[in-house]
């Protein structure tokens, strides 16, 4: 068995393999080393063994050492993420069948396969494995859902007057970032505060570079304007060190500092000056009292409250950064619900901070097992230390109480709406005479204005709602289609989408399904969320059906995937739709039938989200801009020349000699972009 030494004293066992080599990564770096590359670690299975018998034989060349372990199915799918202190004991607790429950003992049964990799310290193996869990999302652990980005705002540090911008995604641009807020909206909110109480600039780069006399921002006094130097660069640093004073949670210090400045132009009779900072203090005074709930004595912390009751459970979370609240956020990490909450929380804290930083104090409602060992291991991936606690009295407690509060009712919502759906659902099945209740509706529709900018739209249903994560867009690209064809639109849409999905997942296994005999469709089957459709639902009548039974035919699948058509009624009165299915004859349902209502709901989401597409589109190709088509004008060439020339429209009758005047333009390129508004000149 060969061993990759990590730097930071790790141990990767690798079976695939020859050679030693050395992995390069910053010591302290192994977790996150091992989330960008793929790596294949541990020992031959080559007795045939599986379940406890094979865990038994690992367990005899395992080190006593911290790591991570991965169990794997016969499939090559990875069943449970685990790390330990000792990965020897840990892995004995399963040979000798020391497991707590029927998830765990089926597991087990399942392991024909474990890997390995050792950790120099367990604060390593927590990172490593709450990293895998997440990338992997093994069917076993517990599951942080709906992981989606949070928005931040961003000072930029690349330029002379940094600007502040939302910002979502990769840190790839230089300057500082401070967040998580829970929506873009409270982004916003905070963002047009801050310019009224510090006077940053919020325009682009190049707009600014652009800017001849200062723009209706700073008019209003929502700029200072370093643009045209109405500010000097000197002073324009300060309000930005200001700023970030204040985002970094020292808003009193700068609240005091404001006010002195305010109180010392008053006494030297400088009202004007005086009103500035005046309202420099009111908008600092609106961003930490417009969020609700602001508690004095918590300046930065996460505030965490878990509720686990009938099967489901729900963790509300609470930011706070300088003394504000920026939003809450409820999550559904999907869990056995033989685990306490306690056990659910743990596991949930270290994915949720796997790729976010953590603020000075983290707040819960109850304790948690590895409380020491998360907030040692949050410390080293942090600039400072961070405290994890549960408030027993006090603001703080007050405080977890409320944000508890808050997790109930989510729960309680959340458990109203999965009932609800799971009931539409299984009365979709029985209407429709299907053998098993669908986890995966997907609806289609088309939008085009003539034929122009078409787009097809597909949205997604499931056990717990609409799946926004799932939804795509389809740009219309073929060229035989005669503009305005539904048909041929919806050929191509049903064409692309079910021959990547034959190429990328092959045919799904109806093995599960096919189980529920045909007397009456069953509970959801919950295996996770499929990448295949049980149905597919078409806004159109027996012409659009007719096309698409065809290309399910042709691809192969006509019996793996359900197809029904829903008619607009006469009149194209809601209530009146007619539905078209394979076997028999269309037909209405009852106008307050609740399953009508659910198709509707349906139907309209994939209306609009397919005008929403359309709209994008067509708006894209409204400003485009006729430098854009032109090959070898970049952004700098293009900007050259708007600055220069004002508009396209001029840029397209300037002659060669004209546009040679322009800076970076050289004779060739004045040719080029000549010629390109010349179609019938040579130049």
């Amino acid at each position: 068995m060969n061993g990759t030494k990590l730097p930071d004293g790790g141990v990767l066992y690798d079976e695939t393999d020859e050679d030693d080599d050395e992995v390069v990564a910053a010591p302290g770096e192994a977790a996150r080393m091992l989330s960008g590359i793929e790596w294949h670690a541990g020992l031959r299975n080559e007795s045939g063994l599986k379940g406890a018998d094979l865990i038994a034989e690992f367990v005899k060349h395992l080190p006593n050492a911290p790591g991570v372990y991965r169990m794997f199915n016969e499939a090559g799918d990875v069943l449970y993420v685990g790390k330990a202190r000792s990965l020897k004991k840990r892995v004995t607790n399963y040979a000798q069948g020391r497991v707590h429950s029927n998830r765990l003992t089926k597991m087990v049964r399942e392991t024909v396969q474990m890997e390995f990799v050792t950790t120099r310290t367990e604060t390593e193996a927590l990172l490593l494995e709450a990293n895998l869990i997440k990338r992997l999302r093994p069917r076993y652990n517990v599951l942080l859902r709906d992981d989606k980005s949070f928005p931040y705002i961003m000072l930029t540090g690349d330029h002379r007057a940094p600007a502040i911008y939302k910002h979502r995604g990769a840190r790839a641009r230089k300057g500082d970032y401070f967040g998580p807020f829970a929506s873009a909206s409270a982004v916003g909110r905070t963002i047009n505060s801050l310019q009224r109480a510090f006077l940053l600039r919020t325009c682009t780069d190049s707009v600014f570079e652009a800017r001849t006399r200062p723009c209706l921002l700073y008019q209003i006094k929502r700029c200072s304007g370093p643009c045209t130097h109405e500010i000097s660069d000197a002073d324009y640093g300060e309000l930005v060190n200001e700023a970030k004073d204040f985002l970094s949670g020292r808003s009193q210090a700068v609240k005091a500092t404001i006010a002195r400045q305010m109180t010392e132009a008053s006494d030297d009779m400088d009202f004007e000056r005086a009103a500035v900072y005046r309202d420099r203090l009111s908008a600092l005074s609106h961003v930490q009292s417009h969020q609700g709930i602001n508690p004095a004595g918590v300046e930065e912390a996460d505030v965490f409250a878990i509720h686990h009751e009938g099967g489901l459970t729900c963790i509300q979370v609470f930011f706070f950064r300088a003394g504000q609240n920026w939003g809450n956020q409820a999550y559904f990490p999907k869990a056995d619900p033989q685990l306490t909450g306690s056990e659910v929380l743990n596991a949930f804290l270290a994915q949720f901070y796997d790729d976010k930083p953590a603020p000075r104090q983290i707040l819960l409602s109850e304790t948690v097992e590895e409380q020491d060992l998360l907030s040692l291991a949050l410390s080293e991936k942090s600039t400072g230390k961070i405290t994890i606690q549960v408030p027993q009295r006090g603001e703080k407690k007050d405080l977890t109480d409320h944000v508890l509060a808050n997790a109930r009712e989510a729960h309680g919502r959340k458990l109203a709406e999965t009932a609800s759906q799971e009931r539409l659902l299984k009365g979709f099945a029985e209407t429709f005479g299907l053998a098993y209740v669908p986890r995966r509706i997907e609806i289609y529709d088309n939008s085009h204005i003539m034929g122009t900018n078409a787009v097809g739209g597909m949205v997604v249903a499931g056990p717990e709602g609409f799946v926004k994560g799932q939804y795509r867009k389809f740009n219309i690209k073929s060229t035989d289609i005669t503009p305005g064809d539904d048909f041929g639109m919806m050929r191509e849409v049903m064409t692309r989408r079910f021959s990547r999905l034959l190429k990328e997942e092959g045919l799904p296994d109806r093995s599960a399904a096919a189980t529920q005999t045909a007397d009456g469709p069953d509970e959801v089957i919950d295996s996770g969320f499929p990448a295949w459709p049980d149905v597919i639902l078409i806004d159109g009548g027996q012409g659009q059906m007719s096309a698409v039974r065809k290309i399910l035919d042709d691809l192969g699948i006509r019996d793996v995937v359900t197809a029904i058509g829903v008619a607009k009624g006469v009149d194209r009165d809601a209530g009146r739709e007619r539905f078209f299915a394979d076997g028999r004859s269309d037909f209405s349902l009852p106008p307050r039938d609740p399953v009508l209502y659910f198709v509707q709901r349906m139907r309209d989401e994939a209306h609009r989200f397919a005008i929403g597409s359309h709209r994008a589109r067509r708006k894209k190709e409204m400003v485009k801009n006729p430098l854009d088509e032109i090959s070898g004008i970049g952004p700098g060439r293009k900007r050259a020349l708007l600055q220069h020339f004002g508009t396209a429209k001029a840029v397209s009758r300037a002659g060669i000699s004209d546009l040679m005047a322009v800076e970076g333009i050289s004779e060739t390129v004045a040719k080029q972009v000549y010629n390109h508004f010349h179609e019938n000149r040579t130049g």
